[in-house]
């Protein structure tokens, strides 16, 4: 026999006020004070990459090392880049991220689980 009961003793949770909750808001805060300008600043050094290789060609010509040009190593960079940022990322987490989620997470599970 199944009860419709939307009681937290009915394995339910009352997601709408744990969103509310402050350490909730705290761990969105720090979330976002990292990701958007991350994302912003990635997104603006890819864009300038595209624009550097489509409207500046002797810029990006220019040789550097042998037949290895600078838009080469550019390009390269954005690889780098974006490896970088996830290691950054996931020191990130560690420190200011997965503290305060495993503290909520343990207040909505409980202790004893």
């Amino acid at each position: 026999m199944s009860t419709t009961d939307p009681s937290p003793a009915a394995g339910t949770r009352d997601w709408q006020a744990i969103e509310v909750e402050p350490d909730f808001q705290e761990l969105r805060r720090r979330l976002r004070s990292f990701v958007f300008p991350v994302t912003g600043l990635f997104l603006g050094w890819y864009v300038l990459y595209v624009l550097l290789a489509t409207y500046a060609a002797p810029f990006m010509s220019i040789k550097v090392l042998g037949n290895i040009n600078l838009g080469l190593l550019l390009g390269l960079l954005q690889f780098v880049s974006t490896f970088a940022i996830t290691a950054w990322y996931v020191k990130f987490a560690d420190r200011r991220l997965d503290p305060l989620s495993s503290k909520i997470r343990q207040e909505i599970q409980g202790v004893d689980k």
